[in-house]
């Protein structure tokens, strides 16, 4: 199992079944502080910074509420032409200096392996927030984290469960890394559903596939929709050639509670990473699903502050200690009875 302390998490690859279990366990400690039940200390007067090198709102911002949960100080940067990589600066002299005034790092950029390219400068801990096309570790976790949670509803598990991963395969980095998490469970059902080009890299299938799981691929929606879990994703159109060629996948896989009434099981969970997209012409996962108590994003978003919280408390050393710093709530807060 991953020694936690001190070490970089870049890659869902760095964990295996009992790493994960273990961060689980940690993350379930945090509820009553992300619900404002009771807050800690534990991390005053450490240090966050939380580099964003790419669009982001709920990444960014559930890093740094995590952070500051555990009563920690939040530094930011936010886009590539606010920083000195825009003036050439190396990722490794950024990272030198970035961790000299910080105790962590969240990082987010657009190019592939970049966030470990950093790591190898700095000297504190590393967490990749999304890296391009490649992976995106810390939603893998709070998505399985989620599907663990969601089919404890119905007395299910995630062994033995059928996902289908709706959309963008292509290009979905949190499709790639919760994939390969999946791998460390046993008999998971896999259906991929999308368009003709957009299909999960080989490099994903090969892993799902040599871990013994099932995998069906198909272009449609109709009649694959019957699974424990329906993860759709959104057309990742930043990361095309253009934006013409994008528009040619918009609004085709889209769900609606007609289509969820007509395809899905009666107690299939829908989830999905976030933003969706709610322009007429996309319409990913319609507005009159809101309602709908399997519709699960909004519970995702929560386990994504309590997991980043974990890893923050498991990568700092602070794990066992959070409570002995632990102090009342004096405000008014709705979150505490929720």
């Amino acid at each position: 199992m991953l020694n936690f302390q001190g070490e970089h998490i870049l890659s869902v690859n760095q964990l295996n079944r009992d790493s994960i279990e273990a961060i689980f366990a940690v993350a379930k400690k945090m509820e009553p502080y992300a619900k404002k039940q009771k807050r800690t200390k534990v991390l005053e007067g450490a240090v966050l910074a939380n580099l964003f090198f790419e669009p982001s709102t709920r990444t960014r911002v559930s890093f740094g509420t995590a952070f500051n949960l555990l009563g920690g100080l939040v530094r930011e940067t936010t886009g590539m032409q606010s920083s000195a990589l825009a003036k050439g600066e190396s990722l490794y002299d950024t990272a030198r200096v970035i961790s000299s005034y910080a105790d962590a790092v969240a990082m987010r950029h657009p190019d592939a392996n970049s966030v470990a390219e950093f790591a190898t400068g700095s000297t504190v801990p590393v967490i990749n927030g999304g890296d391009g096309p490649n992976e995106h570790p810390t939603q893998a976790l709070l998505d399985l984290l989620t599907i663990e949670k969601e089919l404890s509803r119905f007395e299910r598990k995630i062994d033995g469960m059928h996902i289908a991963l709706v959309g963008d395969l292509k290009y979905g980095r949190t499709v790639h890394s919760l994939s390969k998490l999946l791998c460390h469970y046993k008999d998971v059902k896999f259906t991929m559903v999308s368009p003709d080009g957009l299909q999960m890299p080989d490099y994903v299938l090969d892993a799902v596939t040599n871990s013994g799981h099932q995998i069906e691929l198909v272009n449609q929606m109709e009649g694959n929709l019957a699974a424990d879990i329906v993860y759709q994703t959104r057309i990742q159109e930043e990361r095309f050639p253009s934006q013409e060629e994008a528009n040619k996948y918009r609004g085709g896989f889209k769900i609606s509670q007609a289509i969820y009434d007509a395809h899905c099981n009666k107690n299939s969970v829908l989830m999905h990473p976030l933003p969706r997209d709610s322009r007429g012409d996309a319409n990913e996962l319609d507005n009159d699903l809101n309602n709908n108590d399997n519709l699960a994003i909004f519970r995702q978003v929560q386990n994504g502050v309590i997991a980043r919280m974990a890893l923050f408390a498991l990568t700092l050393g602070v794990e066992n200690l959070v409570d002995k710093y632990e102090t009342e709530v004096p405000w008014y807060s709705a979150k505490k009875n929720s």
